[in-house]
């Protein structure tokens, strides 16, 4: 696993005023395929830099294969070393599985619950399924998200391949996973939202 500390500040932060901003995820957040320094956690890290985001440090707790029930599981681990804020982007190996929408919202409910005790803002990005499941599915899991996202009162990114999809150049040689141009594309269309999450963490 790639854990990224980036610590993004024009001039020296007063201690204890950078934002630790944990993102928890599958291989979309880890970087499968691709250089250290192309994956979505270093590419968002820049992106936030340039845009002016206050001093954050930006943990990479995606983990390739990774389910909602896996990452269910490792949630207090994942924030063991403490949090300010959370990415939660899971639901990918879920679809690619088949696993029942009703077990991958229950994940994701126990997870939104967890960091709602915590106190800490969170950015759930979504996942799509694909038509071949057949509509009944397709509906009942990608309805998760946005349901979720305002039962639970977070930011939403809908769908994490949002604007990339369809398009063969933007993905590495397996169709599934972006390439490094393609996370850019992801980056630049998420970095509002996580800007506007490192400000909810209060900083």
């Amino acid at each position: 696993m790639l854990v990224l500390a980036a610590l993004l500040a024009a001039s020296p932060a007063p201690a204890g005023s950078v934002v630790r901003l944990v993102v928890i995820g599958d291989s979309l957040t880890a970087g499968y395929g691709l250089e250290q320094d192309d994956g979505l956690v270093p590419q968002l890290g820049r992106w936030l830099e340039a845009n002016g985001a206050p001093p954050v440090e930006l943990v990479n707790m995606g983990v390739s294969g990774d389910t909602t029930a896996g990452g269910r599981a490792r949630l207090g681990w994942a924030l063991a070393e403490g949090a300010d804020a959370v990415i939660l982007a899971l639901g990918g190996n879920d679809v690619l599985r088949g696993i029942d929408p009703a077990e991958s919202r229950a994940n994701l409910t126990a997870m939104l619950a967890d960091l709602a005790g915590r106190g800490l803002p969170v950015l759930l990005v979504g996942m799509a399924a694909p038509a071949n499941y057949g509509p009944d599915y397709k509906r009942a899991f990608d309805s998760i998200y946005p349901t979720l996202a305002e039962e639970y009162g977070t930011l939403l990114d809908p769908f994490i391949l949002a604007g990339i999809t369809g398009n063969p150049a933007l993905f590495q040689e397996d169709g599934l996973h972006p390439n490094a141009e393609g996370v850019a594309r992801i980056v630049r269309r998420m970095g509002p939202l996580v800007l506007d999450l490192v400000e909810r963490a209060g900083r």
